[in-house]
């Protein structure tokens, strides 16, 4: 099982799919990573040999990816409260930032609102 940026990769996927179970490493940067460490990106991450794990791990330790990453955005997300921008008020009121409507949908951000029961008559 190869393991990368504290990551355990997992075995039976292809190495370009595997990449992506690091945060900050999508579908391009894992072929970029790929063809940068001369490794075939359609073989299995289990029949990777040591040799490769390793150019693959030196490569992608020069990338901002999992921790460092996840306190730069959560950095970034505070710093946007602090100032009271318009996105720093929308995350604090865990509305859309994006300028998506809020009226119908948004459902995911607001949360399930309880629906008003209708009492039955008493007959």
């Amino acid at each position: 099982m190869a393991r990368i940026a504290g990551i355990d990769l997992p075995k039976n996927k292809r190495v370009l799919i595997g990449l992506t179970y690091i945060f900050g490493i999508g579908n391009h940067t894992s072929q970029e990573i790929v063809a940068a460490a001369n490794v075939d990106g359609s073989i299995r991450v289990k029949d990777l040999s040591e040799a490769e794990v390793g150019r693959i791990s030196a490569i992608v330790s020069d990338i901002k990816v999992e921790g460092d990453l996840r306190r730069e955005v959560t950095g970034n997300v505070k710093r946007l409260m602090e100032i009271k921008s318009y996105r720093g008020l929308r995350h604090r009121n865990n509305l859309p930032s994006r300028g998506q409507r809020t009226k119908t949908n948004a459902r995911t951000r607001r949360g399930r609102k309880g629906m008003a029961i209708k009492s039955k008559r008493k007959v």
